[in-house]
C-alpha cells in the first residue's frame, strides 16, 4: 500500500468512519478517530441495515461501491461478534418494474410471485447487519490493530500538519464541518418488535416500508422526511409504520412494541468522496452508509496512499 502517512485523523465515527478507520490501519498508517458522538450515539446505530442502495448517488459509483461492500459483508458472517448475516428477501412493486439500477452489485436477482396487493417483485439475498453489535465489533477492530477512538467536538476539520491527512467522515457533520449546505437530513423513524420470528426481510420502497430482523428483534420502519431535523419519535408515525408494514407482513401483528428510534440520513446530491488538499472527504451516504462502507473505505485507502506519495 506503499509508505504510510505520519497520522490519518478521521473525522467520525459513525460505520463510514470505523470502517475506513480499518482500512487505513490495515494498510499500516497510525489513525486517530475523533467525534462528537461515539459509535453507539451515532446514526449508524438507528439504521435497519439491510444492504440496499438507498438515496445514494451517482448510479455508478454506488454500484460498484455496493458490489465490495456487499462482498466484505457476506465475508464478516462467519467472523465472530461481526453481527452480520445474509438473509433472502423480497422487494415488492405496486407497478411493473424494471431491474434495479444496482442490479450488478449483487450476485443473484429473481423475479418472483408477486404478494397480493402488489403487481411486482423480486428476491435476493443481503447482509443484514445488527447494528449495535456491529459498531461495537468495527471500534474494537480499530483498537486492536492499534487505532484510537476519542470524543471530541470540532468546529471545524482539524488542519492536517504537513505529513498528516485529515479523513472527513463527519456524515450530518459535514454540513458544519465543511460548511457544505448540499448536506440536509432525511428523517427515519422505525420501530423495534419483539416476539416476531421472521428469516427474512420484506422490502416496499415506496413508502419506503421495511421489515428487517435482527436477533432480538425487528426492526419496521419507516420514513423519509426531507429537511425535517426531529430525533423525537412521533407515536402517530409509529402506529402508520405498523400499519403498512403489517399488510406487507401479517406476522408482525403478533409482536410488541419494546421501542422507537429516529435517525437522521445525511443527504447529498451525490457522494462526495474526493481529495481536497490534504483533506478526503467521505460523506452524504443518504440511506446508504452501511451499504457503501466497506467500498468507500477501499477507495479511501487508495487516496490516502496516494498522498503519502
Amino acid at each position: 500500500m506503499g509508505t504510510p502517512v505520519a497520522r490519518v485523523v478521521v473525522v467520525g465515527a459513525g460505520v463510514v468512519g470505523l470502517t475506513t478507520a480499518v482500512r487505513l490501519l490495515e494498510a499500516g498508517h497510525r489513525v486517530d478517530v475523533l467525534a462528537r458522538d461515539l459509535p453507539r450515539e451515532t446514526t449508524s446505530v438507528v439504521a435497519a441495515a439491510l444492504w440496499y442502495p438507498y438515496r445514494a448517488l451517482p448510479q455508478e459509483r454506488v454500484t460498484a461501491w455496493g458490489a465490495t461492500t456487499y462482498a466484505a459483508l457476506a465475508a464478516l458472517v462467519d467472523e465472530p461478534g461481526s453481527g452480520v448475516r445474509v438473509l433472502p428477501g423480497t422487494e415488492v412493486h405496486a407497478a411493473a418494474a424494471a431491474d434495479p439500477w444496482w442490479v450488478d452489485a449483487v450476485p443473484r436477482l429473481d423475479r418472483v410471485a408477486a404478494p397480493q396487493g402488489y403487481a411486482d417483485a423480486w428476491s435476493f439475498a443481503a447482509p443484514v447487519v445488527d447494528m449495535p453489535v456491529h459498531l461495537d465489533w468495527l471500534r474494537d477492530r480499530v483498537e486492536r490493530l492499534g487505532g484510537t477512538v476519542t470524543r471530541m467536538s470540532l468546529g471545524a476539520l482539524p488542519p492536517p500538519a504537513e505529513d498528516e491527512v485529515v479523513v472527513n467522515c463527519a456524515g450530518m457533520g459535514a454540513r458544519l464541518l465543511s460548511a457544505d449546505r448540499t448536506v440536509g437530513p432525511v428523517r427515519g423513524q422505525v420501530v423495534h418488535l419483539a416476539g416476531v420470528e421472521l428469516d427474512r426481510w420484506w422490502l416496499d420502497a415506496a413508502g419506503p416500508t421495511y421489515v428487517v430482523p435482527r436477533s432480538e428483534v425487528v426492526v419496521v420502519g419507516g420514513t423519509a422526511e426531507e429537511g425535517e431535523w426531529s430525533r423525537t419519535p412521533d407515536l402517530g408515525t409509529a402506529t402508520a409504520v405498523l400499519q403498512r408494514a403489517t399488510r406487507l407482513v401479517p406476522e408482525l401483528a403478533s409482536g410488541h412494541v419494546v421501542a422507537h428510534r429516529v435517525g437522521l440520513r445525511p443527504a447529498r446530491p451525490s457522494v462526495r468522496l474526493e481529495v481536497e488538499g490534504r483533506v478526503v472527504h467521505n460523506y452524504g451516504h443518504g440511506g446508504a452508509g452501511v451499504t457503501l462502507s466497506w467500498g468507500c473505505a477501499d477507495e479511501v485507502a487508495g487516496l490516502v496512499a496516494g498522498l503519502a506519495g
